[in-house]
C-alpha cells in the first residue's frame, strides 16, 4: 500500500517540479540507486486539517508517530513517522499555528479554510489535492508573506508533497553531503545556503542540504506570475554510539531547510 502511495506522490511533485526528475535522472545516470529518506508536508493547526488529519493516510499505511517538534521563530509544531516493519520513507508533517499571528493574518486564513465546505477536508486523499480554495489571490499571497512564507506557500500549493528526500546512505560513488551539493553545482543546480549549504554535522548525527525551490508560474486572479514551488532535499544519517543509525530529525537543520520555498526573484535567461 505504502508503495503506491509514494509512486502517486511521486508522479505529482515531479509533474510540478521537473527539476526533481531530472536530477534523480542524473543520479541514475552515474549508477546510483536513488533512494528516497522521507517526504514532507505543510498544513494549518486547525482541526479540520491538522497534523493528525493529514498523519491519517500514513497510520492506514502502518506508520506509526516518532517524534515531535516546535519551530518557535516560524510558528509550527511538526511531527515526523516511521513505519515499524518496512524500510520505507519516512514522513515529516507541520503545521502552522494560526493563533500566533496578527488578528489581520488570523482573519484572512479563517476566511480562506471556511470558504469551502468541510467535505473538502475530510477526503482521506486530501495529501494529494493541492490546493482547495480556488484561484488565489496575489494580494493575499503577497499580504501572507510579509508574516509568514510558510503560510503564503500553502496557501497557493495547499496539500501536497513539499519534498522528497535523497538518502545519501544509499548512493555509492556520491557518498559524502559535500560530494552531492558539489556535484549538483557542477549541474548547475543552485543550493539553499540557509545557514550554510551543510545543515547539520556529523555530530549532530544528521546532514542535510536542498536546492532552492523550483520557480513556476501560477495563475491569480490578477493574472499571472511567477512563484517557487517544491524542492529537492539530500540527507545524510550518522550511527550513534550505540551503532545505529540515527532515523529522527533535528529542529535546527529543518528550520533552515524549510528557508527553501522563500519568495525569491526567477532569474532571467
Amino acid at each position: 500500500m505504502q508503495q503506491q502511495l509514494f509512486k502517486t506522490l511521486w508522479k505529482d511533485y515531479t509533474k510540478q517540479n521537473p527539476s526533481a526528475q531530472a536530477i534523480h535522472d542524473l543520479f541514475t545516470q552515474e549508477n546510483e540507486k536513488v533512494v528516497n529518506d522521507h517526504v514532507a508536508f505543510r498544513t494549518f493547526d486547525d482541526p479540520r486539517m491538522n497534523i493528525e488529519i493529514l498523519a491519517k493516510k500514513f497510520i492506514k499505511a502502518g506508520y506509526e508517530f516518532a517524534g515531535k517538534y516546535k519551530f518557535e521563530d516560524k510558528h509550527l509544531n511538526a511531527v515526523h513517522m516511521e513505519h515499524p516493519t518496512e524500510k520505507a520513507p519516512k514522513v515529516f508533517i507541520s503545521e502552522l499555528i494560526i493563533s500566533e499571528f496578527s488578528e489581520n493574518f488570523q482573519k484572512r486564513i479563517k476566511q480562506l479554510l471556511n470558504s469551502v465546505g468541510n467535505a473538502y477536508y475530510s477526503d482521506p486523499d486530501l495529501i494529494y489535492k493541492g490546493s482547495v480554495w480556488g484561484t488565489p489571490s496575489y494580494e493575499t499571497y503577497q499580504a501572507l508573506r510579509n508574516e509568514s512564507e510558510y503560510a503564503a506557500w500553502l496557501y497557493v500549493h495547499g496539500f501536497r508533497v513539499n519534498h522528497f528526500t535523497v538518502s545519501i546512505n544509499e548512493l555509492k560513488k556520491y557518498d559524502t553531503i559535500e560530494k552531492v551539493n558539489q556535484f549538483l553545482k557542477d549541474k548547475g543546480y543552485e543550493l539553499n545556503s540557509s545557514g550554510g549549504e551543510i545543515k547539520g554535522s556529523p555530530e549532530k548525527l544528521l546532514q542535510q542540504s536542498s536546492t532552492l525551490s523550483e520557480i513556476i508560474k501560477m495563475e491569480f486572479k490578477e493574472g499571472v506570475y511567477d512563484i517557487p514551488a517544491c524542492f529537492y532535499e539530500f540527507a545524510m544519517r550518522h550511527k550513534d554510539e550505540s551503532g545505529k543509525l540515527f532515523s529522527g530529525f533535528i529542529a535546527a537543520n529543518a528550520n533552515k531547510i524549510f528557508d527553501s520555498t522563500n519568495f525569491r526573484e526567477a532569474k532571467l535567461d
